[in-house]
C-alpha cells in the first residue's frame, strides 16, 4: 500500500513541493497539493467512495495518485499556478533572519519600577502589571542573503521534467 508521494521540484527558479496522500477507505480521498515556500499554491481532493467495494481497490488507488499527482506536476510545468505563485515573495521561516533589539535602558530597572511611578498601563481595555522596555532596531549594514533551499536540504531538488518521466515513466497521455 503507498502512503503518497513527495517531490521538490525546481521551476522557473524556485522550489516547488507536489505532495498526494491517501487518507484510507475509513475516509476514501486523494489529496494533492503543490507548495511554494510552504504556502499551499492548489490543492485537489478526489474522492473514491464509489469503488470501495473493487477487488484491487488498492492498485487501482495508487494509478489515481498517480495521476493526480503527475496532473499536478504538469499543470505546474504548463503555468496554471504562476499568477498565485509568483503574486508573493515566498520566505521560509526557517531562513527569516529576526533582527536582535537592543534595550535603550536597562530593562531590570524598567520592569520593576518604583512604588512612586504611575499606575499600570492599559492597552485595548486590559491592564497590565508592567510595560516592556522600549528597544530599538539593530541596524544592520551588510546584505542578506536570499537563501530559498528547502527546509530539509537532504531531499533532492529536481527538475520537473525529470520528476515525471523518471518516477512514473512515460506519459501515457
Amino acid at each position: 500500500m503507498v502512503l503518497g508521494y513527495n517531490h521538490n521540484l525546481k521551476y522557473k527558479g524556485e522550489v516547488f513541493h507536489v505532495q498526494t496522500e491517501d487518507s484510507g477507505v475509513a475516509n476514501p480521498h486523494i489529496i494533492t497539493l503543490l507548495y511554494r515556500g510552504g504556502v499551499i499554491i492548489s490543492s485537489k481532493k478526489t474522492s473514491y467512495s464509489d469503488i470501495l467495494k473493487m477487488e484491487n481497490l488498492e492498485v487501482v488507488v495508487e494509478e489515481l495518485m498517480k495521476e493526480q499527482h503527475k496532473e499536478m506536476m504538469r499543470r505546474l510545468k504548463a503555468g496554471d499556478f504562476d499568477e498565485k505563485a509568483f503574486s508573493f515573495k515566498a520566505q521560509l521561516i526557517e531562513n527569516y533572519e529576526i533582527p536582535l533589539l537592543a534595550p535603550e535602558a536597562d530593562p531590570m530597572a524598567e520592569i520593576f519600577r518604583s512604588a512612586s511611578s504611575p499606575a499600570p498601563a492599559s492597552k485595548g481595555g486590559v491592564s497590565l502589571l508592567f510595560d516592556l522596555p522600549l528597544q530599538s532596531e539593530k541596524k544592520d549594514t551588510a546584505p542578506q542573503a536570499n537563501n530559498n533551499t528547502p527546509p530539509d536540504s537532504d531531499s533532492k531538488v529536481i527538475n520537473l521534467d525529470e520528476a515525471i518521466l523518471s518516477f512514473f515513466g512515460p506519459s501515457e497521455k
